[in-house]
Protein backbone atom coordinates (compact mmCIF):
# COMPACT_ATOMS: atom_id res chain seq x y z
CA UNK A 1 0.00 0.00 0.00
CA UNK A 2 1.55 3.15 -1.09
CA UNK A 3 -0.13 5.13 1.76
CA UNK A 4 1.52 3.13 4.32
CA UNK A 5 4.92 2.05 2.59
CA UNK A 6 6.70 -1.41 4.00
CA UNK A 7 4.39 -2.43 6.57
CA UNK A 8 4.39 -5.76 9.28
CA UNK A 9 2.89 -8.09 6.47
CA UNK A 10 5.46 -6.59 4.06
CA UNK A 11 8.46 -7.66 6.50
CA UNK A 12 6.73 -11.30 6.81
CA UNK A 13 6.53 -12.30 3.05
CA UNK A 14 9.69 -10.91 2.21
CA UNK A 15 11.18 -13.16 5.08
CA UNK A 16 9.28 -16.64 3.71
CA UNK A 17 10.27 -15.82 0.31
CA UNK A 18 13.82 -15.63 1.88
CA UNK A 19 13.66 -18.87 3.88
CA UNK A 20 11.62 -20.14 0.55
CA UNK A 21 14.97 -19.05 -1.98
CA UNK A 22 12.64 -18.12 -4.50
CA UNK A 23 14.48 -16.78 -6.84
CA UNK A 24 12.38 -13.63 -8.23
CA UNK A 25 10.89 -11.66 -6.19
CA UNK A 26 7.83 -8.72 -7.05
CA UNK A 27 7.51 -5.31 -5.27
CA UNK A 28 4.17 -4.49 -6.19
CA UNK A 29 3.68 -0.94 -5.00
CA UNK A 30 -0.03 -0.86 -4.51
CA UNK A 31 -3.13 2.18 -4.19
CA UNK A 32 -0.61 4.45 -6.40
CA UNK A 33 -3.69 6.47 -7.44
CA UNK A 34 -4.16 7.60 -3.45
CA UNK A 35 -0.84 9.43 -3.43
CA UNK A 36 -1.40 11.34 -6.88
CA UNK A 37 1.05 8.80 -8.99
CA UNK A 38 4.11 10.27 -7.04
CA UNK A 39 7.36 8.97 -8.16
CA UNK A 40 9.25 10.01 -4.56
CA UNK A 41 6.76 8.28 -2.80
CA UNK A 42 7.69 4.87 -4.74
CA UNK A 43 11.37 5.67 -4.72
CA UNK A 44 11.28 5.82 -0.87
CA UNK A 45 9.38 2.54 -0.58
CA UNK A 46 11.81 0.83 -3.12
CA UNK A 47 14.40 2.01 -0.94
CA UNK A 48 12.96 0.62 2.61
CA UNK A 49 12.00 -2.07 0.90
CA UNK A 50 15.81 -2.74 -0.64
CA UNK A 51 17.45 -2.09 2.78
CA UNK A 52 15.30 -4.99 4.24
CA UNK A 53 15.69 -7.56 1.57
CA UNK A 54 19.24 -7.04 1.70
CA UNK A 55 19.55 -7.86 5.50
CA UNK A 56 17.35 -11.28 4.47
CA UNK A 57 20.24 -12.10 1.38
CA UNK A 58 17.17 -11.76 -0.92
CA UNK A 59 19.25 -12.11 -4.44
CA UNK A 60 17.31 -9.39 -5.89
CA UNK A 61 13.66 -8.02 -6.40
CA UNK A 62 11.40 -5.86 -8.91
CA UNK A 63 9.55 -2.75 -8.00
CA UNK A 64 6.62 -2.19 -9.85
CA UNK A 65 3.84 0.99 -9.52
CA UNK A 66 0.54 -0.07 -9.43
CA UNK A 67 -3.09 0.86 -9.13
CA UNK A 68 -5.58 -2.40 -8.75
CA UNK A 69 -8.56 -0.30 -8.56
CA UNK A 70 -8.19 1.65 -11.88
CA UNK A 71 -5.55 -1.03 -13.62
CA UNK A 72 -2.41 1.19 -13.79
CA UNK A 73 0.63 -1.34 -14.72
CA UNK A 74 -1.27 -4.09 -14.08
CA UNK A 75 -2.09 -5.62 -17.87
CA UNK A 76 -0.61 -2.61 -19.69
CA UNK A 77 1.62 0.06 -19.08
CA UNK A 78 0.04 3.40 -17.03
CA UNK A 79 -0.34 6.53 -18.72
CA UNK A 80 -0.29 8.31 -15.10
CA UNK A 81 3.22 7.07 -14.54
CA UNK A 82 5.42 7.89 -17.41
CA UNK A 83 8.26 8.24 -15.08
CA UNK A 84 8.36 4.38 -14.54
CA UNK A 85 9.64 2.88 -17.44
CA UNK A 86 9.20 -1.12 -16.64
CA UNK A 87 7.15 -3.36 -17.29
CA UNK A 88 3.44 -3.65 -16.22
CA UNK A 89 2.84 -6.36 -13.89
CA UNK A 90 1.42 -9.27 -15.85
CA UNK A 91 4.17 -8.77 -18.24
CA UNK A 92 6.50 -9.77 -15.95
CA UNK A 93 4.96 -12.25 -14.62
CA UNK A 94 4.52 -13.93 -17.82
CA UNK A 95 8.04 -13.72 -18.52
CA UNK A 96 9.92 -14.49 -15.79
CA UNK A 97 12.15 -17.56 -16.06
CA UNK A 98 10.82 -20.76 -13.57
CA UNK A 99 12.07 -24.26 -14.11
CA UNK A 100 12.19 -27.57 -11.95
CA UNK A 101 15.33 -28.15 -10.27
CA UNK A 102 18.50 -28.39 -12.39
CA UNK A 103 19.70 -31.71 -14.15
CA UNK A 104 22.90 -30.83 -12.88
CA UNK A 105 21.84 -31.11 -9.21
CA UNK A 106 22.37 -34.39 -7.65
CA UNK A 107 19.95 -37.58 -7.96
CA UNK A 108 17.26 -38.08 -5.84
CA UNK A 109 14.61 -40.59 -6.23
CA UNK A 110 12.47 -41.00 -3.55
CA UNK A 111 10.74 -44.42 -3.56
CA UNK A 112 6.78 -44.19 -3.74
CA UNK A 113 5.60 -47.64 -4.51
CA UNK A 114 7.67 -51.06 -5.31
CA UNK A 115 5.83 -52.92 -7.69
CA UNK A 116 6.44 -56.63 -7.95
CA UNK A 117 5.95 -58.64 -11.22
CA UNK A 118 7.08 -62.14 -12.31
CA UNK A 119 9.69 -61.77 -9.55
CA UNK A 120 10.66 -58.72 -10.63
CA UNK A 121 10.93 -55.70 -8.30
CA UNK A 122 10.10 -52.05 -9.68
CA UNK A 123 10.25 -48.75 -7.73
CA UNK A 124 7.96 -46.02 -8.82
CA UNK A 125 8.03 -42.44 -8.05
CA UNK A 126 8.89 -39.71 -8.99
CA UNK A 127 12.50 -37.85 -9.75
CA UNK A 128 12.88 -34.78 -7.71
CA UNK A 129 16.20 -34.04 -8.55
CA UNK A 130 19.12 -34.81 -11.18
CA UNK A 131 18.73 -37.10 -13.42
CA UNK A 132 19.45 -41.04 -13.91
CA UNK A 133 20.67 -43.08 -16.31
CA UNK A 134 20.51 -46.89 -17.61
CA UNK A 135 23.89 -48.17 -15.96
CA UNK A 136 24.02 -45.76 -13.27
CA UNK A 137 25.29 -46.95 -9.52
CA UNK A 138 22.72 -45.80 -7.16
CA UNK A 139 22.79 -46.50 -3.65
CA UNK A 140 19.80 -46.97 -1.36
CA UNK A 141 19.68 -44.40 1.96
CA UNK A 142 19.42 -45.07 4.64
CA UNK A 143 20.69 -48.03 4.47
CA UNK A 144 23.72 -47.66 2.70
CA UNK A 145 22.89 -50.72 0.27
CA UNK A 146 24.63 -50.58 -3.93
CA UNK A 147 23.19 -51.39 -7.00
CA UNK A 148 23.02 -50.83 -10.54
CA UNK A 149 20.03 -49.41 -12.30
CA UNK A 150 19.08 -51.83 -15.31
CA UNK A 151 16.14 -49.96 -16.84
CA UNK A 152 13.96 -47.04 -16.35
CA UNK A 153 10.40 -46.70 -17.43
CA UNK A 154 8.72 -43.61 -18.31
CA UNK A 155 4.95 -43.68 -19.21
CA UNK A 156 5.12 -47.24 -20.48
CA UNK A 157 8.33 -46.12 -22.56
CA UNK A 158 11.70 -47.37 -21.75
CA UNK A 159 14.49 -44.59 -21.78
CA UNK A 160 17.95 -44.37 -21.30
CA UNK A 161 18.09 -41.43 -18.96
CA UNK A 162 15.16 -39.72 -16.88
CA UNK A 163 15.14 -36.16 -15.41
CA UNK A 164 13.52 -34.15 -12.87
CA UNK A 165 10.70 -34.30 -12.37
CA UNK A 166 9.70 -37.02 -14.59
CA UNK A 167 7.95 -39.73 -12.27
CA UNK A 168 9.38 -43.05 -13.35
CA UNK A 169 9.71 -46.82 -12.53
CA UNK A 170 13.00 -48.15 -12.14
CA UNK A 171 14.67 -51.73 -11.83
CA UNK A 172 17.71 -52.56 -10.38
CA UNK A 173 20.24 -55.33 -10.71
CA UNK A 174 19.52 -56.80 -7.82
CA UNK A 175 17.08 -57.62 -5.48
CA UNK A 176 17.57 -54.91 -2.75
CA UNK A 177 15.37 -54.70 0.39
CA UNK A 178 14.23 -51.35 -0.85
CA UNK A 179 10.58 -49.81 0.37
CA UNK A 180 8.51 -47.14 0.14
CA UNK A 181 10.54 -44.22 1.98
CA UNK A 182 13.84 -44.97 0.98
CA UNK A 183 15.43 -43.37 -1.41
CA UNK A 184 17.82 -44.19 -4.23
CA UNK A 185 21.15 -41.61 -5.25
CA UNK A 186 23.74 -41.55 -7.55
CA UNK A 187 27.26 -40.28 -7.73
CA UNK A 188 29.47 -38.92 -4.87
CA UNK A 189 27.33 -36.25 -3.87
CA UNK A 190 25.20 -37.92 -1.09
CA UNK A 191 22.67 -36.43 1.32
CA UNK A 192 23.19 -36.24 5.01
CA UNK A 193 21.99 -39.15 7.19
CA UNK A 194 21.06 -37.97 10.37
CA UNK A 195 18.76 -38.37 13.30
CA UNK A 196 19.61 -34.42 14.53
CA UNK A 197 17.68 -31.64 11.93
CA UNK A 198 18.44 -27.88 12.50
CA UNK A 199 16.10 -26.38 10.15
CA UNK A 200 14.51 -22.84 9.64
CA UNK A 201 10.97 -23.06 10.42
CA UNK A 202 7.32 -21.67 9.45
CA UNK A 203 4.61 -22.40 11.75
CA UNK A 204 1.12 -22.74 10.60
CA UNK A 205 -1.07 -24.22 13.07
CA UNK A 206 -3.16 -22.11 15.82
CA UNK A 207 -1.67 -24.29 18.44
CA UNK A 208 1.56 -23.28 19.10
CA UNK A 209 4.73 -25.82 18.93
CA UNK A 210 6.58 -25.99 21.89
CA UNK A 211 9.75 -27.81 22.85
CA UNK A 212 9.50 -31.31 24.16
CA UNK A 213 6.35 -31.99 21.84
CA UNK A 214 6.41 -35.15 19.52
CA UNK A 215 5.59 -34.97 16.30
CA UNK A 216 5.19 -36.34 13.17
CA UNK A 217 7.87 -35.78 9.72
CA UNK A 218 6.71 -35.93 6.42
CA UNK A 219 10.27 -36.04 4.46
CA UNK A 220 9.54 -36.66 0.84
CA UNK A 221 7.96 -39.89 1.10
CA UNK A 222 9.31 -41.13 4.19
CA UNK A 223 6.91 -40.34 7.53
CA UNK A 224 8.51 -41.47 11.13
CA UNK A 225 8.23 -40.13 14.70
CA UNK A 226 10.24 -36.82 15.61
CA UNK A 227 10.75 -35.02 19.07
CA UNK A 228 11.30 -31.18 19.35
CA UNK A 229 14.54 -30.62 20.87
CA UNK A 230 14.95 -26.66 20.59
CA UNK A 231 13.37 -23.80 19.13
CA UNK A 232 16.28 -21.32 18.91
CA UNK A 233 15.73 -21.13 22.24
CA UNK A 234 11.92 -19.67 21.96
CA UNK A 235 9.85 -21.83 24.26
CA UNK A 236 6.77 -22.11 21.81
CA UNK A 237 6.21 -21.03 17.75
CA UNK A 238 2.36 -19.62 17.24
CA UNK A 239 0.97 -19.08 14.78
CA UNK A 240 2.94 -17.28 11.39
CA UNK A 241 5.83 -17.36 13.48
CA UNK A 242 9.42 -17.55 11.75
CA UNK A 243 11.99 -19.44 13.99
CA UNK A 244 14.62 -22.10 14.30
CA UNK A 245 14.07 -25.79 14.95
CA UNK A 246 16.05 -28.70 16.60
CA UNK A 247 14.43 -32.46 15.79
CA UNK A 248 15.50 -35.54 17.16
CA UNK A 249 14.03 -38.33 14.96
CA UNK A 250 12.97 -42.08 15.54
CA UNK A 251 15.41 -43.11 12.06
CA UNK A 252 17.89 -41.42 10.37
CA UNK A 253 16.61 -38.78 7.32
CA UNK A 254 18.11 -38.55 4.21
CA UNK A 255 18.41 -34.78 4.07
CA UNK A 256 20.04 -32.26 1.67
CA UNK A 257 20.52 -28.73 2.34
CA UNK A 258 17.34 -26.99 1.47
CA UNK A 259 19.42 -24.48 -0.51
CA UNK A 260 20.83 -27.07 -2.66
CA UNK A 261 18.26 -29.39 -3.16
CA UNK A 262 14.45 -27.90 -2.40
CA UNK A 263 12.79 -31.16 -2.27
CA UNK A 264 14.71 -32.96 0.08
CA UNK A 265 15.59 -30.39 1.81
CA UNK A 266 12.21 -29.49 3.13
CA UNK A 267 9.53 -31.40 5.29
CA UNK A 268 6.39 -30.97 7.61
CA UNK A 269 5.70 -32.02 10.79
CA UNK A 270 2.26 -33.03 11.47
CA UNK A 271 0.19 -33.51 14.44
CA UNK A 272 -0.07 -37.45 15.27
CA UNK A 273 -3.24 -36.81 17.04
CA UNK A 274 -5.24 -35.77 13.89
CA UNK A 275 -2.61 -35.67 10.39
CA UNK A 276 -3.09 -31.93 10.50
CA UNK A 277 -0.13 -29.90 9.34
CA UNK A 278 2.31 -28.03 12.26
CA UNK A 279 5.27 -26.53 10.36
CA UNK A 280 6.84 -26.06 7.45
CA UNK A 281 10.96 -26.73 7.47
CA UNK A 282 14.04 -25.75 5.43
CA UNK A 283 16.96 -27.88 6.32
CA UNK A 284 19.55 -25.99 7.16
CA UNK A 285 22.70 -28.36 7.55
CA UNK A 286 25.69 -25.74 7.48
Amino acid sequence: DARNGVVEQTRRHAAIAALLRVPHVVLAVNKMDLVAYEEQVFDRIVQDFAAYAEELGLPGFTPIPVSALVGDNVVEPSAHMDWYAGPALLEFLENVPVGAESADAPARFPVQYVIRHDEVRYYAGQLVSGSLRVGDRVTVQPSGEASEITGIDVLGTDVETAYAPQSITVRLADQRDVSRGDMLTAGTDAPTLTQDVRAAACHLAERPLRVGDRVLVRHTTRTMKAIVKDLGGATELSANDLGRITLRTAEPLALDDYADVRRTGSFILVDPADGSTLTAGMADLS
